[in-house]
């Protein structure tokens, strides 16, 4: 009976080399990500950028709507006030005196926004000053789910009027938490700043483009950290879900490297380049 034992656990051994053998290949499809588990969080962590960099163009979308609505300018918006939110998107606004707070709702059975389902609740509010050159924007969520990945916590986004290069700017603060359907969790703490370089001023939300900056650090539930910073401004065009361009060093205990979102074409395609020279592809949902 003892000799059976080591057998099987000699089995088993022999089983894990062979798995690690088949996840090194060269030849392995990204699809199975499962068996790669660095690059398994890197791909999610990305899903997470694109989540919450849309919920952003949405919460700059409002804010920059109500402002163009207040100021009675000529911009062109649809029928709720704002540039490019869908009729499934109800805002309520409240204004005393100058407090504001901007409440976007996206319902709870699901309304689609730029190719994403949404639902839940992001709350906006500030203290209006038209004069000011800086407004800080404390952003909320209720209840809030992006393609069925549950969103949990807050923000603070510091908007200037013009910065160096005398464009807009938003400096944003993050400390939010993901949740994946299967159980997946990973938090987000960090500073990003999204730099408004083409299109202010126009009336048209999809000619806009904005250059990402920042550093920012994703904990996952099992104890893994990434460290992020961007090295190449991540390109972020309105007319696209995805960065067109830009890189990211990332840093995490046992491995580091670049992920890189390409050169400017809008698709869903990124790399991840190891260390060692090893690149793998990822495709970002």
């Amino acid at each position: 009976m003892k000799k059976l034992n080591v057998t099987k656990q000699m089995l088993m051994v022999l089983l894990g080399l062979t798995l690690v053998v088949f996840s090194c290949s060269d030849n392995e499809p990204i699809e199975n990500l499962e068996q790669d588990p660095s690059s398994t969080e890197v791909a999610l962590s990305a899903e997470m950028d694109v989540a919450l960099e849309t919920m952003d163009d949405i919460a700059i979308d409002a804010y920059e709507a109500q402002e163009a609505n207040e100021n009675s300018t000529s911009r062109t918006t649809n029928e709720n006030g704002f540039f490019t939110l869908p009729d499934c998107v109800t805002i309520t606004v409240v204004a005393e005196q100058n407090f504001r707070e901007l409440t976007i709702d996206f319902g709870t059975e699901g309304c689609e926004v730029r190719n994403n389902i949404l639902k839940g609740k992001i709350i906006l509010s500030y203290t209006r000053n038209p004069e000011a050159r800086e407004v800080l924007i404390s952003k909320t969520l209720e209840d809030f789910y992006f393609n069925d990945k549950s969103i949990i916590g807050s923000k603070t986004i510091l908007r200037e009027r013009s910065n160096e290069n005398e464009n807009p700017q938003y400096t944003k603060t993050l400390d939010l938490t993901v949740v994946w359907p299967d159980g997946t969790e990973a938090s987000r703490t960090g500073t990003k700043i999204r730099e408004w370089v083409e299109g202010h001023g126009s009336g048209v939300w999809s000619d806009n483009v904005f250059e990402v900056t920042g550093n920012w650090t994703s904990v996952f539930r099992n104890g893994n950290t990434h460290a992020y910073e961007v090295t190449n401004p991540l390109r972020r065009e309105m007319i696209c879900r995805f960065f067109v361009s830009g890189s990211v060093d990332v840093q995490r205990t046992h491995f580091s490297g670049v992920f890189d979102y390409g050169d400017g074409e809008c698709d869903n395609q990124a790399t991840f380049t190891f260390e060692d020279g090893t690149v793998r592809d990822i495709t970002l949902r």
